[in-house]
């Protein structure tokens, strides 16, 4: 491996810390948003803290996380790489998860959110289970 490829995991790992950082906070928002009057200044509060933490760290993150991982896998390549498929498909998963928050984002933004607090303390889980799968993949190397 040449000395590139180490710097782009380190980024990419960065990357992807970071992007985790906004995929487990946003939930958390939204189940306080939940409790919070639309239109009150609270709830006009937590909508430009969505905004601002989808889009300056969730959203910059996740598509950094994607290039530099797509270039590592440029440089490794996916044959007999079986953990690497598994890991894909669980990244693939994380991305319509943040496709699902922006989806709930507006919904916030526009005053329209139709799920109870239960439902947010539930999709919080959701990032970390695919986490614990991708570290085990990326650590193990099962297959």
């Amino acid at each position: 491996m040449s000395e590139a490829y180490f710097w782009i995991k380190a980024v990419h790992v960065i990357a992807v810390i970071s992007w985790m950082a906004g995929l487990l906070y946003m939930p958390r928002l939204f189940v306080y948003h939940t409790e919070a009057k639309a239109g009150s200044e609270g709830s006009e509060l937590f909508k430009v803290m969505e905004r601002r933490l989808m889009f300056a760290i969730t959203i910059p993150a996740g598509i950094v996380t994607w290039i530099l991982g797509l270039v590592m896998i440029g440089q490794i390549g996916l044959a007999g790489n079986g953990w690497l498929h598994a890991k894909l498909v669980l990244v693939v998963l994380l991305t319509l998860f943040n496709l699902a928050m922006e989806r709930w984002r507006r919904a916030f933004a526009a005053d329209r959110n139709i799920h109870p607090q239960r439902y947010f303390r539930i999709a919080n889980e959701m990032p970390t289970l695919l986490m614990i799968g991708i570290v085990i993949l990326v650590v193990v190397k099962p297959f």
